[in-house]
């Protein structure tokens, strides 16, 4: 059995999982701060991916990072890279679709954080920086982490915009989610089932994971 599927899943999941992360929390802390009509249509923009069909998605990528578009042709040309067809395209496209998880689930945090506490710690001495990443952040801790997790399973998941730009090929850019289709379009119902079964147990044991972490924390803070 070709393994291949499933170390390129988890790594596409986890790089974008990781990119998603400090993309969505900044993106989420600062544009929580704007006037209301600026951030309502930042909101519409990067949420708009979570309604858009996953093809549409893809669509898109494809229109920006093409081999034959500007932006697409202007990295091949300055440093002989494809941001098309392969393994790390299916980055692109999990980061772009599974984005607004992150970002709606870190923006609710913050506006729910009690600013009192930041106001406290600027009165002490402490840096905006230090504030954010030890106050603020273990504040938001619970929310931030089923961000993750959301986005996570997103990713792993993806299947309609990856496919579109990072497409299938056997060894190169095979996903688990881009081999189910390809097996069952070839009649392999076994070996689609196969896999669906692993993706199933993957995102199972993750979160099963976090429930357990969520619950050690419980009973320390008790």
């Amino acid at each position: 059995m070709d393994l291949y599927p499933l170390y390129n899943s988890l790594r596409i999941a986890l790089i974008a999982t990781v990119l998603i992360f400090f993309i969505g929390i900044f993106a989420a802390y600062y544009i929580a701060k704007l006037p209301g009509i600026v951030k309502g249509v930042l909101d519409v923009i990067l949420t708009l991916p979570l309604v858009l069909p996953p093809t549409v998605v893809g669509y898109l990528l494809l229109m920006l990072l093409g081999p034959r578009r500007p932006f697409g042709t202007l990295i091949n040309e300055l440093f002989g890279i494809r941001l098309v067809m392969t393994w790390w395209s299916g980055i692109f496209a999990s980061v772009v679709v599974a984005f607004p998880l992150m970002y709606r689930t870190a923006r609710g945090a913050f506006e729910s954080f009690d600013e009192n506490l930041a106001y406290a710690g600027k009165t002490l001495g402490l840096s905006n920086i230090y504030i954010f990443w030890n106050i603020r952040m273990p504040y938001s801790a619970k929310s931030m982490m089923a961000g993750i997790v959301l986005a996570f399973a997103r990713a792993l998941g993806e299947y309609g915009a990856t496919s579109m730009v990072a497409g299938y090929t056997p060894g190169k850019t095979a996903t688990i989610s881009t081999t189910v289709y390809q097996l069952w379009r070839t009649n392999d119902e076994v070996g689609a089932g196969v896999w669906v079964l692993i993706n199933i147990l993957i995102s199972a044991v993750f979160l099963l994971l976090i429930n357990s972490n969520e619950k050690r924390r419980k009973v320390k803070i008790k």
